[in-house]
């Protein structure tokens, strides 16, 4: 367990609270006052005075650097053996969840031009890191795994990945999380690259789209639903570059 030990009213805030959103069992103590026989991990500012007894990490870190302090701590308790996978689940706001062995660590919903910055930054000095990316939304996973030329990617059936919400839960974009955390923890096929072409039912899904979104007034021509299916235009800057020629 991990206790959070400190005089620091900043550090002891910022540490509670990244620890209840990543739903970590922990407690906090006075300096001073006996820890807890579970303690496993002590959390404080270096500027405590606080002593651990053998047996028991001590991690020191501050208000503004208390994420990497909490991730230090949840690294302690996990061991050094788990192997950082990061789970995509594909799409114009892909899921994106971080995983050391089976513990989720840290989880994103990003819109797709933000995905490979933030793959990233989850793989950075992990150099056994694993990214999983599911095989629906195409276009979008084959653009991934040409941006990721560098690392370890596999590519994984997503069939039955995303589940179904209860009651209550309602979270934009949970549902893509929740299948990225499935992706993350399911083995794939590696993969260098991937074909970014469109193919002709995706380059038609587009010209549909069109249709509908302009009320039936134009659609867009193949050339135009190619680049738009490539992500170079969105559909209605496509529309308006369409209603100029």
């Amino acid at each position: 367990m991990i206790v959070v030990v400190t005089d620091d009213f900043a550090l002891y805030h910022a540490a509670v609270g990244e620890l209840r959103d990543r739903a970590a069992t922990f407690t906090t103590a006075e300096p001073g006052d006996p820890l807890p026989e579970r303690t496993a991990v002590v959390v404080s500012a270096a500027e405590d005075k606080v002593s651990s007894p053998p047996g028991v990490d001590h991690v020191t870190t501050t208000a503004d650097d208390v994420n990497a302090g909490v991730d230090e701590a949840l690294g302690i308790l996990r061991g050094d053996d788990g192997r950082t996978v990061v789970g995509v689940d594909p799409g114009e706001r892909p899921g994106i969840a971080v995983l050391s062995g089976e513990t989720v660590v840290t989880a994103h919903h990003v819109p797709v031009s933000a995905a490979t910055e933030t793959i990233r930054e989850a793989v950075a000095d992990e150099p056994d890191a694993l990214v999983r990316i599911g095989d629906g939304a195409r276009l979008h996973g084959a653009r991934l795994v040409e941006e990721l030329e560098d690392v370890a990617v596999e590519l994984v059936d997503e069939t039955g990945t995303t589940p179904s919400l209860g009651r209550g839960a309602t979270a934009r974009g949970l549902a893509d999380v929740l299948a990225a955390v499935n992706i993350a923890r399911m083995d794939g096929e590696p993969v260098e690259t991937r074909d970014l072409e469109p193919t002709p039912g995706e380059i038609q899904r587009i010209k549909n789209r069109s249709r509908e979104v302009s009320d039936g007034d134009r659609t867009l021509d193949t050339e135009l639903a190619r680049r738009v299916a490539l992500g170079e235009l969105d559909l209605s800057t496509a529309l308006a570059e369409h209603r100029r020629q």
